[in-house]
């Protein structure tokens, strides 16, 4: 027994990492759900970030996974047959209602008890209806109490002004945010329906950064912008084979955090891109440490509205978008199909905490390490009561006076 018992110890101590090479300790205890990334909405995330990310069209690329995965959940409740099948298959769900009920909305209610505190969070979901008879409003009662999505019905009149009433409700929907218009507008004909997300996030860091100053941001432009500088004890890893600095940025209060992906160099993020896949942000993540940064971050916004029709029949939703195959006849008569899942996002980088007071920061001996932020780069943001993924995306320019040819 003595010696079994030795054994096991000693194989334990060979695939366990030491002590020192662990995350620092937290007070979150929900510190291991998201070195799993186990929510759905990282998945998700991922699969339609990369989708459009593929054809170098989007530029500043930014999307609510978890905004979206509980939408396009809500929508296979009010599916049927294949049509229902796809979007489950996508956001790895099953249409069991009571589940639904616990684990669909719950997400989003736990992050906005943290609105006000660790971030101001603006957002909104509601499916849009063209002229469709007769719809059933049980079903969509239960849309709105279970997933918060909302119902909107357009109007007999043109496309213009349906467009009107999707970039209004869009506005609103962020807090009064200005939305940026779509590249491609829908064509919304009667039988149609619009799933639309909307979402305006800004963080209060739990350090202020104390210095400002105008400098070059050098993505597909180069541009004059505010940089945001501070010096501190920050989670990093630099994983010198993928070229990629990795930093997390904790949120006042430690509901959320932002994390940054920044290359080593300037360049396109298509090489980054072709490497970001849950695993391998699992292992970057898991092998962060705490040390002391010297942080240079673009005061901006990033901004985007996206058509995601294409992306989301590329990643097996079929059926939805065909009026003679769409199966949504729980929500009303006249074959209603799936027109265009629309996306509003807008995340706000500012200088400002959460601090109220001047209490000053202890001062670290050590040489930081430098992390300037002055080109394109990938940035997350994180739910810590959740585990789930708030919002990811792409600055590749950042708005400022021209500096010199595009990259």
């Amino acid at each position: 027994m003595l010696l079994t018992a030795a054994l096991c110890l000693s194989l334990i101590s060979m695939v366990s990492p030491s002590t020192s090479q662990q995350p620092p300790t937290t007070d979150d205890p929900q510190q291991k759900i998201f070195l799993s990334l186990s929510h759905p909405s990282w998945a998700l995330g991922l699969q339609v970030y990369r989708a459009l990310r593929s054809k170098g069209s989007h530029v500043n690329t930014l999307i609510s996974p978890v905004l979206l995965a509980n939408s396009l959940r809500a929508l296979s409740h009010a599916a049927k047959g294949a049509t229902a099948r796809q979007l489950q298959e996508l956001i790895k769900t099953d249409k069991d209602e009571k589940q639904a009920e616990k684990s669909s909305s719950s997400p989003l209610k736990s992050i906005r008890k943290a609105n006000g505190t660790s971030y101001t969070l603006h957002d909104s979901s509601a499916i849009f209806s063209k002229q469709v008879p007769r719809l059933e409003s049980g079903i969509l009662e239960k849309l709105q109490a279970w997933f918060e999505l909302d119902h909107v019905a357009l109007g007999v009149g043109d496309k213009q002004g349906d467009m009107e009433k999707l970039s209004s409700w869009a506005k609103n929907g962020m807090g009064g945010v200005k939305e940026v218009p779509l590249n491609e507008e829908p064509d919304v004909k009667e039988g149609a329906l619009i799933l639309a997300n909307a979402l305006h996030f800004k963080g209060f860091w739990d350090h202020d950064f104390d210095k400002e100053d105008l400098r070059s941001f050098l993505g597909v432009k180069y541009t004059k912008v505010h940089m945001m500088h501070r010096e501190g004890l920050y989670r990093h890893y630099e994983d010198i084979e993928n070229m990629v600095q990795v930093l997390e940025l904790g949120l006042w209060g430690g509901k959320a955090s932002v994390v940054v992906l920044l290359p080593f160099h300037v360049e396109s993020l298509a090489r980054l891109e072709h490497v970001l896949t849950l695993e391998q942000l699992e292992k970057w993540l898991g092998k962060m440490s705490s040390m002391n940064m010297a942080l240079s971050l673009p005061r901006v916004n990033v901004s985007s509205t996206l058509s995601l029709q294409k992306q989301l029949a590329a990643l097996g939703v079929v059926d939805a978008w065909d009026q003679t195959v769409a199966d949504f006849s729980s929500l009303g008569n006249g074959k209603p199909y799936l027109a265009d899942v629309l996306h509003w996002a807008s995340l706000e980088l500012a200088s400002d905490s959460g601090r109220q007071d001047s209490v000053e920061d202890e001062q670290h001996a050590e040489k930081p390490k430098l992390f300037y932020a002055d080109h394109s780069f990938i940035i997350l943001v994180k739910d810590k009561s959740t585990g789930a993924l708030l919002l990811l995306g792409a600055l590749e320019l950042a708005e400022g006076a021209a500096l010199h040819d595009e990259f």
